[in-house]
């Protein structure tokens, strides 16, 4: 299954997985990357994103060879922590305490389940299906309604 993913993003996963190997607290795999670990094939994916706990992220960041910055923040979502690591195969966005606004209020955006995928022996870790569908309609952008479409067909 994983023979299809781009060379780019296969090397960035075990990176990041090796990296991630003396993080305290759990941390996922989400976005396009994870996407592509549950076998879908016809995306373009630009970054690997990470979700993981406030005090591991400068950890993994500094893993990484990437560093701490400010959070872009797009008006829908911010992190307590959010960094880069762009000198990796493939860009890697570490974020901790994701938010996304929800009206006026801002919500907590994460994730309840872990699974643990093993690449090229390397643990990686993503949150099921369904709970990643969850947060796609949590952020609810059209993009993130597509990508809820793509995961849907996974689980029909």
């Amino acid at each position: 299954m994983f023979e299809r993913l781009l060379p780019d993003l296969h090397e960035g996963l075990i990176a990041v997985g090796e990296a991630a190997q003396g993080l305290r607290e759990p941390w996922w795999i989400f976005g396009g990357a994870a996407m592509a670990l549950y076998g879908l094939t016809d995306l373009h994916v630009p970054d690997i994103d990470v979700l993981c706990a406030r005090r591991d992220a400068p950890v993994l960041l500094d893993a990484l060879g990437g560093q701490v910055m400010p959070d872009p923040g797009e008006g829908l979502f911010r992190s307590a922590v959010f960094g880069r690591a762009s000198d990796q195969p493939l860009l890697v966005e570490v974020m901790a305490e994701l938010e996304t606004r929800d009206g006026a209020e801002w919500r907590p955006a994460g994730f309840t389940s872990r699974r643990r995928i093993v690449l090229d022996d390397v643990d990686l870790f993503v949150p099921d299906i369904r709970d990643h569908i969850a947060l796609y309609r949590l952020f609810g952008r059209p993009k993130d309604l597509v990508r809820v479409e793509q995961l849907e067909r996974l689980i029909a």
